[in-house]
């Protein structure tokens, strides 16, 4: 068998890993020895929906898992999780935001690159079959190069989890899994309970629209010569995908995306709200 433990099961990911791990073939070798959540009254409620126990602590599972999900709903509790358990080298699935403060991001990064923990996580949006064709696309050139890009989804602007980064990594993701990882800036600005961002690039530059808590998914690439947009229907596809990314490399498979591919979204975020506080184009501060 091989074992994980859950930390921070406050959200619908929670849910549905166990979910999959209990209906999907394919994960029925997996036993979650335990979740723990700041939130005890989470922790219960999957104890009564899928038997599983209660940790005391977040560090109660160390030395005894072979995987580690981390799904706190506030990513300021993401590296604090991660923390005792990165010596041991066991691979982790970090929910979005992969952490809130860039500090936190370079020294999380740094300390699984050191130990050689293979990680995957962030976004499900980029999991997403109409994003990968948008990818693909542009990879690929259809209808030209890329001239543009339009991208819309939901953010939070009032909650007890980060404010704007506790659901902003989802349209983020979406631009950088579609038109590339490392925009170069970005300049932002509210009308209202929106939030639109110019996210700019070497050749082309994508609009973000965030709109406060109307949970529509939308995406655009502009070519030369056509354009392929998509309206974006949530679906328990993506969290399938996720968890199976996981499995991978519980499985002993290799990390699919680079360390500062899984990070670059906190650097994106960051920049977004200095953008939005300044009133200027802001450089994206990407670290190693």
């Amino acid at each position: 068998m091989k074992r994980i433990a859950i930390l921070g099961c406050e959200n619908s990911h929670a849910d549905a890993f166990l979910k999959c791990i209990a209906e999907k073939e394919a994960f029925s070798d997996v036993e979650v020895i335990g979740a723990y959540s700041e939130d005890r009254g989470a922790a219960e409620r999957l104890k009564e929906n899928f038997n599983v126990p209660i940790l005391e602590s977040y560090s109660e599972a160390v030395g005894r898992i072979d995987g580690l999900v981390i799904t706190a709903r506030h990513g300021d509790n993401h590296y604090r999780y991660a923390k005792p358990y990165i010596e041991s080298g066991i691979p982790m699935f970090i929910d979005k935001p992969i952490t809130v403060r860039e500090d936190e991001a370079v020294e999380l990064m740094r300390a699984l690159k050191a130990r050689g923990v293979r990680i995957c996580g962030g976004s499900s949006l980029k999991q997403d079959v109409f994003v990968q064709r948008l990818k693909k696309e542009r990879e690929d050139n259809v209808g030209g190069k890329t001239v543009g890009g339009y991208v819309r989804a939901p953010y939070q602007s009032k909650n007890e989890y980060g404010g704007f980064y506790f659901y902003a990594q989802h349209l983020v993701e979406m631009v950088c899994e579609i038109f590339g990882r490392y925009p170069l800036s970005v300049t932002a600005m509210r009308n209202g309970s929106r939030i639109h961002v110019l996210f700019h690039y070497a050749d082309y530059d994508c609009v973000g629209l965030f709109c406060d808590e109307n949970y529509t998914y939308y995406a655009s690439r502009m070519a030369e010569n056509g354009t392929s947009s998509f309206d974006i229907p949530s679906t328990e596809e993506w969290f399938e995908r996720e968890f199976g990314e996981f499995y991978r490399l519980l499985s002993g498979g290799r990390q699919s995306a680079t360390y500062q591919d899984v990070f670059a979204p906190v650097f994106i975020m960051n920049a977004i709200d200095r953008s939005l506080k300044s009133g200027r184009e802001e450089n994206v501060a990407y670290q190693e």
